[in-house]
């Protein structure tokens, strides 16, 4: 019982200790420019704008197949 009590006292200290870490490591980070971050959004924008439109054309086929079937 008196184990259960300690980590309950530490955790304070522990949390403390956590935050301290997790802010070094976020100081070694390569944050991206803005126009890196411009590119990378477009890329990503054009890439589910494709897959949506194929998905759609794809939904469009099989339900004509799927009526066709049916009826």
């Amino acid at each position: 019982m008196g184990e259960w009590i300690q980590k309950v006292r530490d955790t304070p200290w522990r949390s403390a200790e956590f935050f301290e870490e997790a802010w070094q490591e976020l100081k070694k980070v390569h944050w991206p420019s803005r126009k890196e971050t411009y590119a990378a959004t477009l890329v990503v924008l054009i890439l589910v704008l494709i897959i949506g439109l194929f998905l759609a054309l794809v939904d469009f086929g099989l339900t004509r197949a799927i009526q066709a079937i049916v009826s």
